[in-house]
C-alpha cells in the first residue's frame, strides 16, 4: 500500500490526520489476517521514526524519505512526489510486491511513477475527489491545480480504480473514466471494537445529548449542527476531534465553533473535547441519544458506520457515500448539506422519539454488518487478485494516460522522477 500523508500511525483529529488513516490501518490489519503480507509506504513526517515498523501481524509500516523529516500540510507535498517514487522504485526492487494498491491521488501519482517502468499491477483509491471539493469549496479549495487533472489521468493510467461509493463512481465515469475498470468496495468498521455493548460515558446533566465526531475543518458541517441548537432546548452537542483539549484555544476552527456558540447564545450547552483516543471513542458514541454528520460533501463517511455499529441512529447529510450507508428512515433520517433548520428538525424528530430511536439503532446495527473488516477485506483481496493475474499492458506504463485521454499527459510525462 501506498498512503503518502495518512500513516496508520498517525494521531488522529488533525486537519490532514482522519478516516484514511483508519481506512488504511485497519484494511491492513483485515489483510494481514487473511495470510497478506503487507507492507504500507508513507512519507517519513519525523526523523526518529525508524525504516520499518511492525504495525501488526504480517503487516510492517515503511517510512519513505522524500523532503523535510516533519510534518507538512498535505496540500504541500506534491513536489516530493518525485522523491517519493523513486525511493518507492528502490524498495520496490529490493522487495517486489504482487499487487500495489495507492491511497489519495498524490499516493496514486508516486505509485503509478514507481509502478509502471517496474510492470507492478496498480489499484487505486481517491477517498476524496478533487473535482467535489472544488464545487463545494470554490476558491477557498487549497488543493493543488493540478490535483483534478492527475485524478482523471489515474482513472486510465492504473489497472483497476477502487471506489468507496457509487456516488464516487459516478463522478469518475462523468470524468471519463471507464466504468468496466471500476470496482465500488465501501470502507469498513472494526465491529470487535464498535458494538452496541461495553462502557458507555456517563451524562452529568439530565439532557439529551448529540454527538460529532470530526476534523474540526469547515466543511464538515460543525458550525451547521451549532446552528442547529437554538431550536433543540435542553439538548447538549459533543464535538470530539481536533487537538488535544489543551490546545484547542490555539486552533482556529475551535475558536470560530466557540464564537458561534456564544453568539447563538448556545455556549453552555457546546462542548468542544479536542481529540478522543480511538479506545474511547465507542463509549462516546454509545454515550449519545444520536450521532450527527453533517457535512457539505462527504467521500464515505466512516464516523456513521461506527455510529451504526454502536445501535446509535444518525442524521446525516444525503451526500456522497453518507447518503448511501446510513439508510433514510431506517438507520436514520437524511438532511441537506447546510441546512440547520433542517438538522434541527431532523435531530428533534429522533431526540423526541425513543421507539424510533431504538428501532433505528437495531436496523443500524443490522446494516453495520455489511462493512465488517473481514467482508471487505476479502472483497479488496478479491479485486487484488484478478488484476495480479490480469494480462499485462504489452508496454510498461510511464504515467502518461490511456490511449484517446489526452487530459494529463504533459503533467504525467513531464514530471516524472
Amino acid at each position: 500500500m501506498v498512503s503518502e500523508h495518512a500513516s496508520p500511525l498517525a494521531t488522529l483529529g488533525g486537519v490532514d490526520s482522519g478516516g484514511q488513516n483508519v481506512h488504511v490501518a485497519d484494511l491492513a490489519r483485515a489483510l494481514g489476517r487473511l495470510g497478506v503480507d503487507v507492507v504500507v509506504h508513507t512519507r517519513r513526517d519525523d526523523a526518529s521514526l525508524s525504516r520499518r515498523i511492525a504495525f501488526a501481524p504480517g503487516v510492517e509500516v515503511d517510512h519513505i524519505d522524500a523532503g523535510p523529516a516533519a510534518s507538512v500540510a498535505k496540500d504541500e507535498l506534491l513536489p516530493f512526489m518525485p522523491d517519493f517514487a523513486r525511493n518507492l522504485s528502490r524498495a520496490w526492487g529490493r522487495d517486489r510486491p504482487d499487487v500495489v494498491h495507492s491511497h489519495f491521488w498524490m499516493s496514486g501519482l508516486a505509485a503509478l511513477w514507481a509502478a509502471g517502468p517496474l510492470d507492478l499491477p496498480l489499484v487505486h483509491t481517491y477517498h476524496a475527489l478533487g473535482v467535489v471539493k472544488r464545487r463545494h469549496q470554490g476558491r477557498h479549495d487549497t488543493s493543488p491545480a493540478t490535483r483534478v487533472e492527475v485524478e482523471a489521468m489515474l482513472a486510465g493510467a492504473v489497472d483497476r480504480v477502487l471506489a468507496t461509493s457509487a456516488d464516487e463512481a459516478f463522478e469518475l465515469v462523468g470524468q471519463g473514466a471507464d466504468p468496466d475498470r471500476i470496482s465500488v468496495v465501501p470502507c469498513g468498521v472494526d465491529l470487535e471494537h464498535f458494538r452496541p455493548d461495553g462502557p458507555t460515558e456517563p451524562r452529568r446533566r439530565r439532557r439529551r445529548r448529540v454527538v460529532v465526531v470530526s476534523r474540526l475543518v469547515e466543511r464538515k458541517g460543525i458550525g451547521n449542527v451549532i446552528a442547529a441548537l437554538p431550536g433543540l432546548p435542553g439538548v447538549e452537542l459533543i464535538v470530539a476531534g481536533g487537538p488535544p483539549a489543551a490546545l484547542l484555544d490555539h486552533d482556529v476552527e475551535a475558536r470560530r465553533f466557540q464564537a458561534l456558540a456564544r453568539l447563538l447564545g448556545v455556549a453552555d450547552r457546546v462542548e468542544l473535547r479536542g481529540s478522543v483516543p480511538r479506545q474511547h471513542l465507542p463509549a462516546l458514541l454509545r454515550s449519545a441519544d444520536v450521532i450527527a454528520c453533517c457535512p457539505w460533501y462527504e467521500p464515505f463517511g466512516l464516523v456513521a458506520v461506527e455510529a451504526m455499529a454502536c445501535g446509535v441512529p444518525v442524521v446525516a447529510s444525503a451526500v456522497g457515500g453518507l447518503a448511501e450507508s446510513v439508510v433514510h428512515g431506517v438507520t436514520g433520517l437524511h438532511v441537506p448539506p447546510r441546512q440547520p433548520g433542517c438538522i434541527a428538525e431532523a435531530l428533534g424528530c429522533l431526540l423526541h422519539d425513543d421507539g424510533r430511536r431504538r428501532a433505528m439503532g437495531a436496523a443500524g446495527r443490522q446494516r453495520a454488518q455489511h462493512f465488517g473488516w473481514e467482508r471487505i477485506a476479502t472483497r479488496t483481496l478479491a479485486v487484488a487478485e484478478r488484476v495480479a493475474m490480469s494480462p499485462r499492458p504489452a508496454s510498461p506504463r510511464t504515467g502518461a494516460p490511456s490511449s484517446g485521454r489526452k487530459r494529463g499527459t504533459s503533467l504525467a510525462q513531464g514530471s516524472q522522477p
